[in-house]
């Protein structure tokens, strides 16, 4: 299927009305219509029979903890598609170094999961599941987004709204419990898949009347998506609630909080709210899911794009003072700001790499566990800034980039269970450089867009501007 805006694609099919002739033939008409879920809902190419098991080996894996490691989400699009010499390619490419992998259930690559109540189209979704297993990641998915149907919309296979006002809306409350009914069915579907973020950035959840968030709705949901998945199997592991940690200028005081607060910012008080709401009132949590950027809502990177990452440290350990155990995620996490088409290509790679470095460094450091990075893969060409991989629509696409190298490499070095442990750093070098280890790596930063001569962990070497290094100890 061809793939457009915020879907994969979309079925053109329609249901061609049918005119009887008499009285009899009428009746047997709408005999027929009668017995559908919606008579003007076209259900052509879904199936009834959602909750049947895709893909081999069927079994979860024996024993799953709440910790996944570093990894990337699927965006519109993945290497799921495009040559098959170059989707192989990022298949082996991943596999040399494992990684959890994030993918949505609507949008983002994949198609309306239930176009018409009961009868499902999962399509999209089992190739990009088949994808992440065949290239060895652990498998993630965010339910997120909602059918139509489920939210003041239309039914049917050829009624979706894929605009981006229509896709992040929430589900309407009447639908709560068919909304955890999908989640219970695609649970279902992939009982390998063990790990569930409930929803994403609250969208759809906002009190115009109350100026907030509609905290209260959104825990409504989560706690019976919890339910419905826990019912399925107590071993399924969710997490919530995927709030954007919003900051404002520090010199801001008008609602912001004193909760968290730095030379990069002062959280956001609606959020502060809503989480602490979640937290209160949730059913149960297996981790904590949260997003957002080292800068602030207007754009500020503060003091500095390196120094604005502290924030994602000082969030991470406000978040865990108020959960206590529960291991931590990031959904998402941004250090470079977009411009007016969404789009982050404004810096040199080199840059990217190493601010983005210094992101997960601070997220470390901040106590998360796991954390995945938004790929912003393109569909065509020879360059992708910011991207994993080159796009695999040619024979020879699908090579790593420099962004992969770093992800995938922090993952490995610094998976779930490191315990990391204090580096040396030369006095007159501690201002210029992020570094962080364990007992077997250290990985350097160089904040600078200059040569600098280093010393950490008691070895001198030379740097190259942005240059990112990894130390075996």
């Amino acid at each position: 299927m061809g793939r457009h805006g915020w879907n994969s694609g979309v079925r053109r099919w329609r249901l061609i009305a049918l005119l009887g002739v008499g009285m009899a033939a009428l009746a047997l008409v709408l005999t027929v219509l009668s017995t559908l879920p919606d008579s003007k809902a076209s259900t052509a190419g879904t199936s009834p029979d959602g909750d049947k098991v895709h893909g081999t080996p069927a079994d979860p894996p024996p024993q799953v903890g709440p910790e996944v490691g570093w990894g990337f989400t699927h965006t519109q699009h993945s290497a799921d598609e495009g040559s098959s010499s170059a989707v192989t390619r990022v298949e082996k490419l991943l596999g040399g170094r494992p990684m959890p992998q994030n993918q949505a259930l609507m949008g983002w690559g994949a198609d309306n999961p239930e176009p018409v109540k009961g009868h499902y189209d999962f399509d999209a979704m089992d190739r990009r599941i088949d994808f992440i297993r065949a290239s060895g990641g652990t498998p993630v998915i965010t339910l997120c987004c909602a059918p139509d149907w489920m939210k003041g919309g239309k039914a049917g296979v050829d009624k979706t709204n894929w605009s981006r006002q229509n896709l992040e809306k929430a589900p309407d409350p009447d639908h709560f419990q068919d909304y955890a009914n999908l989640a219970a069915t695609v649970a279902k579907r992939y009982p390998y898949v063990r790990h569930f973020i409930v929803w994403n950035e609250f969208k759809g959840f906002w009190n115009d009347g109350k100026g907030r968030w509609d905290y209260e709705g959104y825990t409504k949901l989560y706690n019976l998506v919890h339910q419905a998945l826990k019912k399925v199997d107590k071993g399924i592991l969710v997490g919530g609630p995927y709030l954007v940690m919003d900051s404002l200028d520090p010199k801001q005081t008008e609602g912001t909080s004193d909760a968290v607060t730095g030379p990069w910012g002062r959280m956001d008080q609606r959020i502060v709210d809503a989480f602490e709401y979640w937290n209160k009132h949730k059913a149960g949590a297996d981790f904590v899911v949260v997003d957002g950027s080292s800068y602030t809502n207007d754009d500020e990177m503060l003091p500095d794009e390196f120094g604005a990452t502290d924030k994602f440290t000082a969030v991470s350990r406000w978040i865990e003072r108020q959960t206590g155990d529960l291991p931590l995620w990031w959904a998402e996490y941004y250090v470079e700001p977009a411009d007016s088409r969404d789009e982050r290509d404004g810096w040199s790679e080199s840059h990217r790499v190493a601010v983005q470095a210094a992101g997960m460094i601070a997220l470390a450091k901040g106590g998360a566990t796991s954390a995945f990075y938004w790929n912003p893969e393109d569909e065509k060409g020879r360059s992708c800034a910011g991207c994993l991989w080159r796009p695999t629509d040619s024979a020879d696409g699908g090579g790593a980039l420099p962004m992969y190298g770093l992800v995938s490499r922090f993952n490995e070095e610094f998976g779930p269970g490191t315990k990391f442990t204090s580096v040396s750093v030369a006095a007159d070098d501690v201002p210029n450089v992020r570094v962080i280890a364990d007992d077997e790596a250290v990985l350097v930063v160089n904040t600078l867009n200059r040569p600098i001569s280093a010393k950490v962990d008691g070895k001198r070497f030379e740097m190259q501007g942005y240059e990112v290094k990894w130390l075996k100890r």
